[in-house]
């Protein structure tokens, strides 16, 4: 039994606690800076942590400091109420939505499907090998059921983070991203709703009621969330705190926070609320804060979720030497990452499969409301990507947190089986991460442009637009107090100057300027991400487009797309603000691709030998028509 100690030591080990968590978060943080300035990519910060965290939990065993080794022990009320929401708030509120709602039906079938699929398949590997006396603790259905629902959720932070390095295809890095997201969420509440089945029978009867319950928590989890966000959008826009950064930036924080507390408060998922919420505030209530308040709450968001993907990574090397409950079974471990693995097969290839088929017939459909005039192929998930999706099912710390939740006689053989396949998913599928896209030889090197306006291009956005971002100024005419904002000027720019047939509608989520043989167009998103260099005549594009808007408006994320650019963002943004927004995304789009094809026309000519330039002049007669020819 432990002796008590009193007020000083207490003070004094705590602080000692806190020393030996914060010192290898420098080292980690240290680390990513050597990895990053000598371009080492295989290697990513969250495994030196988890490795740093091993190390001192290691020493902190073998030593004499028992008290500090009970204070580090795994606290599932820390994980879930400090640690995990700046994770999902970040995640919320820097989601790129255009890829999101584009990919919109691919994303919910992964995260949904994805992840009942993978608890169903672990659960019931389980249960048979418990069924077949091949593991010692023998495990009612339920029970095996609630532990495949902790290790049903992916945690791809690491291979996420490789992602942004290598600049994969943008595609890929929002389905894993998207399904990310919400299969935590999803995987949180299926194990509340499954924990309140547990001593019952399992009948058809409780998987029915099971499964309301399911629906009802997330979906009233999903309308609390929004709710806050929508309040405080209309908050910011029908006041001026935007004059008054530091209160507006410390209003947005607050009230995601307070989304996430009552909604647990209440009995709902505080997860899927702080999610939706921050997806909400991103949406409608960015275009509303001021310039600096727009920065400050995504550097904060960002380094907060940085900070606590570190910790937990650290906290997780450290559990494995420090909790005192911890049970090995080896048996169970193997056949919880056999599971884990073929869980995650069952999750992504059928899937994967199934999606591609619908996509197909849709492309048919398309065909023949057409009449036979040819269409853009719809997005196909191509087995290399498949098999990329199946490598980024590593296990993280959401499913180590829900373990603790585990109860009865067997809870610590299996909360040491979660947290083990955790550590051995992360390093396994995260550090041979940077290998596989070799091996798979994914594309690497695109620019995500999506993220044309993001912050890292303020300076650009400055010398195009004008007006600076001084402190209490969302745009030039907060300048002066007295004008309302749907009432400012908005000085708008002559985009037909630079983008020919660019006609300045705020239609950024449904369209793209792309070049293309005929110089920069519009085109849809599907064209954008599949034909961008296809050669198509001016003439069979806008008939494409017209029938491809009246046939598909309930296309992924579309329908929702009109109403919102109709109803809802008039409604609750700043819709000036919004609207020079999306310009600015286009505009900075069409620059990018316009620098891009001249680039590549010089490069051209510099290839060419002498004697061919005639030819090369000719050929770019025939790219750019009206444009001088290269010299």
């Amino acid at each position: 039994m432990a002796v008590p100690l009193d007020a000083e030591e207490n003070e004094r080990f705590s602080s000692l606690a806190l020393f030996f968590v914060l010192f290898p978060l420098i080292i980690s943080f240290l680390t990513s800076y050597y990895l990053k300035i000598k371009r080492i990519t295989a290697v990513h910060e969250t495994i030196v942590g988890l490795f740093a965290g091993m190390i001192v939990g290691v020493l902190l065993r073998l030593g004499p400091l028992k008290p500090v080794r009970e204070m580090l022990r795994f606290s599932n009320t820390i994980m879930l109420n400090v640690l995990l929401p700046p994770i999902i708030l970040s995640s919320g509120y820097e989601l790129s939505q255009s890829k999101f709602f584009r990919n919109f039906g691919t994303i919910i079938t992964f995260a949904f499907f994805g992840t009942f699929i993978s608890a169903m398949v672990i659960g019931t590997i389980i249960w048979t090998a418990s069924s077949l006396y091949l593991l010692r603790p023998h495990l009612s259905l339920i029970e095996c059921l609630i532990f495949g629902s902790t290790l049903s959720a992916t945690d791809p932070v690491t291979i996420l983070a490789i992602f942004n390095t290598y600049k994969v295809d943008p595609q890929l890095y929002n389905i894993i991203f998207g399904e990310s997201i919400l299969n935590d969420a999803v995987s949180i509440v299926m194990f509340e709703t499954l924990n309140t089945l547990r001593g019952s029978k399992l009948t058809l009867s409780s998987l029915f009621s099971g499964t309301t319950i399911f629906a009802a928590v997330f979906s009233l989890s999903m309308i609390l969330g929004i709710m806050y966000g929508l309040a405080c959008s209309l908050l910011l826009k029908h006041t001026k705190l935007a004059l008054f950064s530091e209160l507006e930036c410390c209003i947005v924080m607050l009230v995601a926070y307070t989304s996430y507390f009552f909604s647990n408060s209440v009995g709902m998922s505080g997860i899927v609320s702080l999610l939706f919420c921050g997806i909400t505030l991103k949406h409608y209530a960015y275009h509303s804060m001021s310039r600096k308040t727009q920065r400050s709450t995504r550097f904060f968001f960002h380094t907060l979720s940085s900070l606590s993907e570190n910790f937990i990574f650290i906290y997780l090397g450290l559990s494995l030497f420090t909790g005192d409950h911890l049970v090995y079974r080896p048996f169970l471990i193997l056949f919880t990452i056999f599971a884990v693995i073929v869980s995650r097969y069952c999750a992504v290839f059928p899937i994967a499969w199934i999606l591609n088929k619908l996509s197909d017939m849709r492309t048919q459909h398309r065909y023949n409301a057409s009449s036979g005039l040819p269409q853009p192929p719809t997005f196909q998930i191509p087995r290399k990507y498949q098999l990329m999706l199946f490598w980024a099912g590593l296990r993280g710390a959401v499913g180590f947190a829900l373990s603790e939740g585990i109860d009865g006689p067997n809870a610590y053989p299996l909360q040491t089986s979660v947290l083990v396949a955790v550590v051995i998913t992360v390093i396994v599928f995260g550090g041979t991460t940077a290998q596989m896209l070799d091996v798979l030889e994914i594309d690497t090197g695109i620019e995500n442009q999506s993220d044309a306006s993001s912050d890292t291009e303020e300076d650009i956005d400055q010398l195009t637009w004008g007006g600076s971002a001084e402190e209490g100024q969302s745009h030039a005419w907060y300048r002066d107090a007295s004008v309302e904002p749907n009432d400012a000027p908005t000085t708008e720019v002559d985009t037909n100057e630079v983008i020919p047939g660019f006609d300045g509608s705020s239609s950024a989520l449904s369209q793209a300027i792309v070049a293309g043989p005929g110089g920069l167009r519009n085109c849809t998103t599907d064209e954008l991400d599949e034909q961008a260099d296809v050669s198509v005549s001016d003439s069979n594009l806008s008939a494409r487009d017209v029938i491809d808007r009246a046939n598909l408006i309930f296309r992924d994320g579309e329908w929702f797309q009109r109403i919102d650019e109709r109803y809802l963002l008039p409604m609750f943004s700043n819709t000036v603000a919004n609207r020079k927004h999306e310009q600015r995304k286009e505009y900075l789009t069409a620059r990018r691709q316009s620098s891009r094809i001249t680039s590549s026309n010089v490069s051209q000519a510099r290839a060419v030998p002498h004697d061919t330039s005639a030819d090369l002049e000719e050929q770019n007669g025939r790219i750019s028509p009206g444009k001088n020819k290269l010299h």
